[in-house]
């Protein structure tokens, strides 16, 4: 894989791209009938807030694309959780961040916990060699997500009591704008999935899961390369 030389707009431009499909990946659940997940998206300045009531977890419920120029919406995304109940995590961009907004997460009581990082590059002009016991085909119909959704599951370590919440709520991203879903299988068995997302000239990989007992297999190798 080529890396090019990461610049401040290429840089930001990955940024983007994960705020986008992490924005459409919520926002289709958001927009099942009835909006049963409770998902809440709402904006402060440059930055969104996602919230969804039946998930806890820090990815479903945090704050993308604060800048420092939002430093003084901070008490307002505080009040969007606490009034919530909501632990969340505020997502820093070091290219759009300072010493204002650094001195108002300290003001607040924020602080540190972690750090989030991104693999780059551009795609080689050639597919990869495919092992010939390796078959991948591209989920488009509703009739083909049955076995997608159990390898996500499994995939996640999830038991297969949870494969109804992972069609339920993954199922919005069939044929949705941007979005491909992929299954990969092993010697004519289910065994991989993967999801792209495309937004501009950027394809972002955002989930590669493969079931426990086909794992080392090249699963992952054939879908990404």
């Amino acid at each position: 894989m080529i890396v090019p030389v990461l610049t401040s707009t290429l840089a930001a431009q990955i940024q983007q791209s994960e705020i986008d499909f992490l924005t459409s990946r919520i926002q289709s659940i958001l927009e099942r009938e009835g909006n049963p997940e409770g998902v809440e998206i709402a904006r402060f300045g440059n930055a969104a807030a996602f919230y969804i009531r039946t998930m806890p977890w820090a990815l479903f419920n945090s704050v993308k694309g604060l800048s420092e120029e939002d430093s003084d919406q901070l008490e307002a995304i505080l009040q969007f959780y606490q009034s919530r109940e909501r632990a969340f995590q505020i997502d820093i961009d070091p290219l759009r961040s300072g010493s204002r907004l650094f001195t108002a997460l300290v003001e607040k009581g924020l602080h540190q916990t972690g750090f989030h990082s991104v693999l780059y590059g551009l795609p080689n002009q050639e597919p990869p060699e495919q092992q010939s016991n390796i078959n991948i085909i591209e989920i488009t119909q509703p009739s083909e997500f049955d076995a997608f959704a159990e390898i996500h599951c499994l995939g996640s370590g999830m038991p297969l009591s949870a494969k109804p919440h992972f069609i339920n709520n993954n199922i919005g991203l069939l044929n949705r704008p941007g979005w491909k879903l992929f299954l990969a299988t092993l010697d004519d068995v289910p065994a991989g999935v993967a999801v792209m997302h495309i937004s501009g000239s950027i394809a972002s990989c955002t989930l590669a899961a493969t079931a426990t007992e086909y794992r080392n297999r090249g699963m992952t190798r054939s879908v990404w390369g």
